[in-house]
């Protein structure tokens, strides 16, 4: 054998290895790309329901959030027309409700002065007529005159 044949016969054992080589990792990767797309496949199958789950349920939501605006926005006049109501009844019964009540105070007032004195205030002097001894009256008395 000649130098030549030689190398050529390693040429060909090193371009047989790399060919094999090569022909392992494209196996590896197809066998990758068949499990990826298996995996892509299944997430698919699974997120296009829930897609649609997901849209019905922020449907619902929004419905059940313009029913909730609709009762606020019922409550809102209910409390403005409560607060007019009732400035309205302060306004009618109000004034004469106070009127009413004042002189019920002092009519309270002044029948109780009459049975009792107020607090603080000294209790009334009483003059009471007495009788004075017989020998301050000027009359003929016992120890006068005797002597």
């Amino acid at each position: 054998m000649s130098g030549g044949e030689v190398a050529g016969l390693l040429v060909a054992v090193f371009w047989a290895i790399l060919v094999s080589f090569l022909a392992v990792v494209l196996v590896r990767l197809a066998q990758t790309l068949k499990a990826a797309t298996k995996l892509v496949t299944g997430v698919t199958e699974r997120a296009v329901p829930l897609l649609g789950e997901a849209s019905a349920t922020v449907r619902s939501a929004q419905t059940q959030l313009d029913r909730v605006d609709a009762i606020a926005t019922d409550v809102q006049e209910v409390a403005s027309n409560a607060s007019a109501l009732s400035s309205t009844v302060s306004t009618t019964f109000g004034g004469p409700l106070v009127k009413v009540a004042a002189f019920g105070y002092g009519v309270r007032r002044a029948l109780g002065r009459k049975r009792a004195p107020a607090r603080g205030t000294p209790p009334p002097v009483v003059v009471r007529r007495t009788t004075l001894p017989a020998a301050r009256r000027g009359g003929r008395g016992r120890g006068r005159g005797k002597g």
